[in-house]
């Protein structure tokens, strides 16, 4: 219990401490009062190696000798010649490196709260009576037939056998605009009925649902993630032991206790254990000014060193508000025309139409008769006596509506250009062709073009969406792959593949709850600060109020600071190379001055560090 308690409090353990050695010194230098001065120290020490001790006893316990050791041999050794400076301070100096350390590496990765709070918890099902009762999801069989309302939430991945209605997707595809549903249809769990009603027959139940992969892939990611070890460890596999052979060595052939305690203090890494935690929380620190949040000290190394760079195209690099693009007229009395289109689409409460009535809102609206939808087409209606179609060039064809070679020519680039497109006829003559799509994030270009003279060599997008728009937004923007119509799992199975199988170090930029699974797989996940939390939780970066302008700055940014942190190890290492090299061989080395160089090295990689605060991207 005593022991649990250390650890858990070990941040008070330090503030006390370094209290204490403020204390000691005031004392010292004001009232030279050398009693008080020792005792604070004393406490001081005894106070920060507890909690280190208790990890360098857990450490010993599986066979590793950790810089814990090292660390609670050096303030045993320097109690033994009763050096309670080193003590106290190298004490405080480590546990105030791992606090620093703690405060960005205590955003949790496992949190899929947002995922199971999406998950369908109950459904509508027909009951032998006929009637359709509510039951818990986990009751639903394959092959049941079930009910979704308007408004609700699909249980499970099934087959429209009954009804029409458009389906929010971006649960699963990361599209904000809906899918209209047909008989035959495929649905998907967690998905959102936006209009209509359907019935549904049950073919994936539980985690063999879309939805349940989703979750599945993300928990999976988490646990086959584990933190990086961070290098200082590793570094302490071989150094830790050396210093203690070193030690005990010069103890061994000179029998001089005070020089192997003093080459225990000497090799003591106080830079080497602030050095790396100064330069990552100086990095974050100047991430979290320009809009980037760094989720701790080894995603930087990570970070700093991908090669490629996989986006989400909705809502990462497009606004993820679909528009009217293009307006193109083939008649001449515009305003009659326009008006006509406004009254009917007021009638629709389809994605395309809401996108036609935000670009021609402000147009009076007639009154509407004779409505009648067409399934997958559009909607015909009667105004002022004319006769009106809205909808596909399928419809139009259909209604007998000729269209001009300008006017498949028009349709045609529109559709290359990636657009979705309304048409729009009056008694049997074309008026108004209208491309509606997604636009691009300002910048996108410019700002990938920098994320490539930074060194990542490869930019891949996938979507959701259909592959003419990918090819070409993906042609648009310079992409080296861009692949259309996949779903999460297809996602993270590219993911894989480029890592496993093709040695690749993959960053993906996402902000959907259907990024999370790819999110959480690759080296590192960034997150669009304006997306779903489960996104941003299960990232390693995450790009604030989703500014696509910050993303290279974050990549320069983990580059230097990455520089910056192998720059303090071989400060820091350098020193103590240097002391004990001193000791060993050297006759002017004195404990006094070691522990001076050690202050002094201490300073030098905490000034490197917060050279990063300056930080810009040139």
């Amino acid at each position: 219990m005593l022991k649990r308690g250390i650890q858990r409090n070990k941040n008070t353990i330090a503030l006390i401490s370094g209290v204490f050695i403020l204390l000691a010194f005031l004392s010292k230098w004001m009232f030279s009062a050398e009693i008080f001065f020792e005792s604070a120290l004393i406490v001081a020490s005894l106070l920060g190696l507890a909690p280190i001790a208790i990890q360098a006893y857990e450490a010993l316990r599986v066979k590793v000798v950790s810089i814990d050791v090292l660390v609670s041999l050096a303030v045993l050794g320097a109690f033994l010649i009763r050096n309670f400076e080193e003590s106290a301070i190298v004490t405080f100096l480590f546990l105030f490196g791992a606090y620093l350390e703690q405060r960005t590496l205590n955003q949790t990765r496992s949190a899929i709260k947002e995922l199971t709070e999406m998950a369908p918890e109950s459904a509508l099902k027909q009951m032998a009576h006929g009637d359709f009762e509510e039951v818990d999801v986990e009751d639903v069989k394959v092959g049941d037939l079930l009910l979704v309302k308007t408004g609700g939430k699909v249980p499970v991945d099934g087959t429209v056998v009954y009804g029409e209605g458009s389906i929010n997707e971006a649960s699963i595809t990361g599209e904000s605009i809906p899918v209209l549903k047909e008989v035959t249809a495929q649905v998907f769990a967690g998905t959102i009925l936006d209009n209509g009603t359907v019935h549904i027959r049950a073919d994936r139940v539980g985690e063999d649902t879309t939805f349940g992969k989703i979750m599945e892939l993300v928990e999976e990611a988490q646990d086959a993630k584990s933190p990086a070890e961070r290098f200082i460890d590793g570094f302490s596999t071989w150094y830790t032991p050396a210093v203690l052979m070193m030690a005990f060595v010069v103890w061994l052939f000179t029998k001089d206790v005070e020089l192997a305690i003093t080459i225990l203090v000497l090799g003591c890494p106080g830079a080497l254990v602030i050095g790396v935690p100064v330069s990552s929380v100086a990095g974050i620190g100047n991430g979290a000014r320009h809009g980037v949040l760094l989720k701790g000290s080894e995603v930087i190394r990570d970070f700093s060193k991908i090669d490629t760079m996989i986006f989400d195209k909705t809502g990462t690099l497009t606004l993820g508000t679909p528009s009217v693009s293009k307006k193109l007229f083939y008649g001449e009395e515009r305003e009659e025309e326009l008006r006509y289109l406004v009254s009917v689409e007021k009638e629709s409460d389809h994605p395309l139409a809401k996108a036609v009535l935000e670009e021609l809102g402000d147009h009076d609206a007639r009154p509407v008769s004779e409505t009648r939808v067409v399934k997958g087409g559009g909607i015909l209606a009667t105004v002022d006596n004319h006769q009106v179609v809205v909808g596909t060039e399928a419809l139009m064809d259909q209604e007998k509506v000729p269209l001009t070679q300008e006017a498949r020519a028009d349709i045609l680039q529109l559709t290359k250009e990636g657009n979705s497109l309304v048409l729009f006829a009056v008694d049997g003559v074309l008026k108004v062709v209208l491309g509606i799509k997604d636009h691009l994030r300002p910048g996108v270009k410019e700002q990938l073009r920098k994320l490539k003279k930074l060194g990542v060599k490869n930019l891949v997008m996938l979507s959701g969406d259909n592959q003419g728009t990918v090819d070409f937004i993906g042609h648009t923007l310079g992409f080296t792959e861009a692949h259309g119509h996949m779903l999460p799992e297809d996602k993270a199975a590219f993911v894989r593949r480029l890592m496993e199988e093709e040695g690749q170090i993959v960053a993906f930029v996402g902000d959907g709850v259907n990024d999370s699974p790819s999110l959480a797989l690759a080296n590192i996940g960034i997150a669009m600060g304006n997306g779903t939390d489960v996104a941003i939780e299960t990232s390693d970066v995450v790009i604030m109020n989703s500014d696509f302008s910050r993303l290279p700055h974050a990549v320069g940014l983990a580059k230097s600071t990455a520089r910056n942190m192998v720059q303090n190890i071989v400060i820091a290492v350098g020193v103590v190379i240097l002391l004990l090299l001193s000791v060993l061989f050297g006759e002017w080395m004195t404990m006094s001055i070691g522990m001076l160089v050690h202050e002094g090295s201490i300073l030098v990689v905490i000034l490197n560090g917060m050279r990063l605060l300056k930080y810009r991207l040139p």
